[in-house]
């Protein structure tokens, strides 16, 4: 009968057990999901309370090792709260539609810097929109965050935004211009921008008589592609999940590389048919049936 040596230790074949273990880092690697969720009709109701099961199960995917993230048509300043109620401490934060990225900041307490911001010089399309929406609400996002408003709306008026004249909003470059009409249609929005043409920048409207409006080629999907370089992760990795037009373009990106795009029940139809899939309602806890199944 053998016996083990007089040190008491074992004998161990370093290369074997050191090759065993760099199959099991890379198989993690291969494997580890890159989440982007979207924010207003994906993880929150429009009352803005939480999709039903929404925490434990982002919880249940950073656990298994995926990097789950927030990619938001929101302001940094209309994100973090989010951030906080999800449990949520990603690398990168994608904001703004995608003008804006976030980094997290490692130290005693959770903080991030604004790390990528996009920009342009929006005169002309505000002036092309103001000569033909009559009575509209206005605003901007300025490279450092600050937001400049004509007239109150949601949250414009929080922290670090100032109302303004309508002339002064064009004074520097945007990472953003978001106009809103109530007294339009979606359908309004959409003719209005066949109309004048927007073909200098990139943009989106929303369900109702709003439209927000980015930088050329800067949208959800550019932001997430820089994201997934940074971190690593194999472009077929990628795990998109949204409801609204603004979705449209990271839906794209997903399924352009092999990755999954997941559309909420209660989207519109073309959202819906962009997708890959379609999940519950945000109601019925879409995002966590999606995240159960991982």
């Amino acid at each position: 009968m053998s016996r083990l040596p007089e040190t008491g230790s074992i004998e161990v074949d370093a290369p074997a057990e050191a090759a065993r273990v760099v199959d099991e880092i890379a198989a993690h690697v291969a494997t580890r999901m890159l989440i982007a969720l979207d924010v207003d009709g994906t993880v929150l109701l429009e009352d803005e309370t939480l999709s039903p099961g929404v925490v434990d199960a982002v919880a249940h995917a950073q656990a298994a090792g995926h990097e789950v993230m927030l990619a938001t048509g929101r302001s940094w300043e209309g994100t973090r709260g989010v951030l906080r109620v999800l449990g949520l401490a990603p690398e990168y934060v994608v904001c703004s539609n995608g003008a804006a990225i976030m980094r997290r900041i490692d130290g005693d307490e959770v903080r991030y810097e604004r790390f990528h911001t996009e920009t342009f010089d929006p005169t002309e399309v505000l002036r092309l929109i103001h000569d033909n929406v009559t009575d509209a609400h206005y605003m901007v996002e300025l490279a450092d965050g600050q937001r400049l408003y004509t007239k109150p709306m949601g949250d414009w008026n929080l922290a670090q935004a100032r109302r303004v004249p309508f002339a002064e909003l064009s004074a520097h470059p945007v990472s953003r211009v978001v106009v809103v009409s109530p007294g339009q249609t979606e359908q309004d929005f959409v003719d209005l921008v066949h109309r004048i043409g927007l073909n200098q920048v990139s943009y989106a409207i929303g369900w109702t008589a709003w439209l927000d409006i980015a930088p050329m080629g800067v949208d959800k999907a550019s932001a997430l592609e820089m994201v997934r370089g940074w971190l690593g992760i194999d472009p077929a990795q990628v795990l998109v999940i949204g409801d609204g037009r603004n979705d449209l373009g990271m839906f794209r990106w997903a399924l352009d590389h092999g990755g999954r795009a997941v559309a909420m029940a209660q989207g519109p139809d073309e959202v819906r048919d962009a997708a890959g899939e379609t999940t519950l309602s945000v109601g019925d806890g879409g995002v966590a049936a999606v995240l159960r199944r991982l």
